[in-house]
């Protein structure tokens, strides 16, 4: 049997009667700068996704140090993000550099509620500022100073569908270097990579 084909969502009001009112609750959680509370929040969590848009598309990347290290709340409209070792491709910072918007998805572990900040980034240098964001002796390569425009909590009904907390084993996926070796079609072999990756990841870390 074929089936007919699915109705395209073309206007806001098309949009809008999918979904119900908005509570209270949604709209009056958002405001412009980072309350205590949010604060509080943000102390806790050492995991963030980083979301920027630019010439070449949409970017989403993540971002971990330890809690209470991973940002520095400069003041209720300023989060200091410092930018650490990583693979060199910087997407994320060639991004800003054309379109300074961002959004920053913040995790704690075990908690099903995120917070999401958005806000314009730019990318700051120098050893007096680097040297505030030293972690195992190394300094950051830069720090991304976000002057913050919306904050609010995202509820846990995500969280709670997925069960993202409570897997305590790791599905089985393709490894970092099995991946390699497939997108390289062999030029890139999986097994050294993967035998070699935990002593690097820890040499390299900062």
């Amino acid at each position: 049997m074929t089936l007919p084909p699915p109705d395209v969502v073309e206007t806001l009001e098309q949009l809008e009667s999918l979904f119900g009112e908005v509570g209270a609750p949604s709209l009056r959680k958002e405001v412009n700068f980072l309350h205590p509370v949010y604060q509080q929040w943000i102390q806790a969590s050492p995991f963030l996704v980083l979301a920027t848009s630019g010439p070449a598309g949409l970017d989403a990347s993540p971002r971990g140090d330890p809690a209470g290290r991973l940002v520095h709340v400069q003041d209720a409209h300023t989060l200091l993000l410092p930018e650490r070792r990583g693979n060199n491709r910087i997407d994320s910072l060639r991004n800003i550099l054309h379109h300074p918007q961002v959004g920053l998805l913040f995790f704690v572990p075990g908690v099903n509620e995120t917070l999401r900040v958005n806000g314009r980034a730019r990318i700051l240098s120098g050893a007096d500022l680097l040297s505030r964001f030293v972690l195992d002796d190394k300094l950051p390569r830069c720090v991304l100073e976000i002057s913050v425009e919306t904050a609010f909590f995202q509820c846990g009904r995500a969280m709670v569908r997925s069960g993202l907390w409570n897997h305590n084993e790791p599905a089985r996926v393709p490894s970092a270097g099995e991946m390699l070796q497939a997108l390289t079609a062999g030029d890139i072999g999986g097994q050294q990579y993967d035998d070699t990756l935990p002593q690097r990841q820890r040499e390299t870390l900062y």
